[in-house]
């Protein structure tokens, strides 16, 4: 991993963790908060590929966490939002269709919101039971919904400017 790679991993990490701490609504029945983080993840997944998704979908929004007063979710927050970030990343390099690259876009979204979403649910289940964890349900995919709206127009444009080494930037 050279220079550059590094350094754009450190500047979207820390895109994440902002976005994810800039805007924050309480869920008090989980001990969480519903954030934009995930338009971040999004970003960095579509524009720039799956292992930038990964790292910066894992780490800032852990690092998030951490910062904002949420340590107990820490360990959960790297894996599904590492996970989201990768499986984002990996879906729209498996398209790489010029074609529909928009809906491309919004299907691969919606696959890391709906992760999202599951992992969640089945983190909260364990921690706090199946009710505070249905209560969540409809906040996490409003934060997913949102994400979607705000983060894949901004990696669209940002791809058809031509920055980013993800698939899309390989045509």
């Amino acid at each position: 991993m050279g220079v550059r790679v590094l350094t754009q991993n450190a500047l979207l990490t820390a895109l994440v963790a902002v976005a994810t701490l800039t805007i924050r609504i309480p869920m008090p029945a989980t001990q969480g908060y519903l954030n934009l983080g995930d338009a971040g993840i999004f970003v960095a997944a579509l524009v720039f590929g799956p292992r930038t998704g990964l790292i910066a979908g894992g780490v800032g929004s852990a690092l998030a966490d951490l910062l904002g007063g949420y340590p107990h979710w820490v360990p959960f927050t790297l894996v599904i939002k590492g996970l989201e970030g990768f499986a984002v990343g990996m879906a729209f390099e498996w398209a790489r269709s010029n074609q529909g690259r928009v809906i491309w876009a919004i299907l691969c979204s919606s696959l890391g919101g709906f992760l999202m979403v599951a992992g969640y649910f089945i983190t909260e289940t364990f921690m706090y039971g199946w009710q505070p964890a249905l209560a969540a349900l409809s906040g996490n995919m409003m934060q997913a919904l949102g994400s979607l709206a705000v983060g894949v127009p901004v990696a669209l444009s940002l791809i058809r400017l031509g920055l980013g080494n993800g698939p899309a930037a390989k045509k």
